[in-house]
């Protein structure tokens, strides 16, 4: 089996923070609320990067107290407004998809372990012209299960062809540090995520400050 390397995708392989808020702010306005998350804002980057509902959490916490079953009313809507919309500000980090074509051309599995919804996940790497680039995608809901569930990542290490004993898993959260120490496989976090720095307090095996240095993380974590 091969060497194997994971990414989580948002904040990891590509900053997804832009289209994220603005289906946020899309969703606000379908509810009938002046709402607005700010995409030059490190607070609702981050909040973008862990998820939907997180978003509307944010946005309904700075109006008042946050209405669970309106996050639910929301979720959908945000969702509806994302899919339409999903690559208009999304890129990758500069080198990412250069270190992924060298672990391609040395023979390695690459794949994406997310906790975006799977069609949502596929949309966008489709339209970012990179679908063949990764071995396997599995996400959200992919499984009855997802991070920080070690078996998302198990299986997505499956589906790749890859070495559970020589795997590592990139990613930029304490979900992503939590899903690799679950699934007994080294994690890289990656500093130029709205966490930056901070994401040493998680003591990931490797922090990742630019895409540059991955392969010598690598081969001192992988071999």
């Amino acid at each position: 089996m091969k060497r194997c390397v994971i990414f989580d995708l948002d904040g990891t392989l590509c900053d997804t923070s832009g289209d994220l808020l603005a289906a946020a702010n899309a969703a606000f306005a379908h509810l009938g609320h002046d709402i607005r998350l700010d995409p030059m804002a490190a607070q609702d980057r981050a909040a973008a990067l862990k998820g939907g509902r997180s978003m509307l959490r944010l946005g309904f916490s700075r109006a008042g107290d946050v209405d669970e079953g309106q996050v639910d009313a929301g979720y959908q809507p945000l969702l509806d407004a994302y899919d339409g919309s999903i690559a208009v500000h999304t890129a990758f980090y500069p080198g990412a998809l250069d270190a992924v074509r060298r672990l391609r051309a040395r023979g390695d599995a690459v794949a994406i372990c997310t906790n975006k919804p799977e069609a949502l996940a596929i949309k966008l790497m489709a339209q970012l012209g990179a679908s063949d680039l990764f071995d396997a995608l599995v996400g959200a809901d992919t499984l009855p299960v997802c991070k920080p569930d070690p078996e998302h990542l198990r299986e997505t290490i499956r589906r790749a062809g890859g070495d559970p004993a020589r795997t590592v898993l990139i990613g930029d959260s304490d979900t992503d540090r939590n899903t690799a120490a679950a699934a007994a496989v080294p994690c890289v976090l990656v500093t130029f995520a709205p966490a930056g720095q901070s994401v040493a307090e998680l003591l990931p095996e490797a922090l990742l400050d630019d895409y540059a240095d991955l392969d010598g993380i690598l081969e001192r974590l992988l071999t």
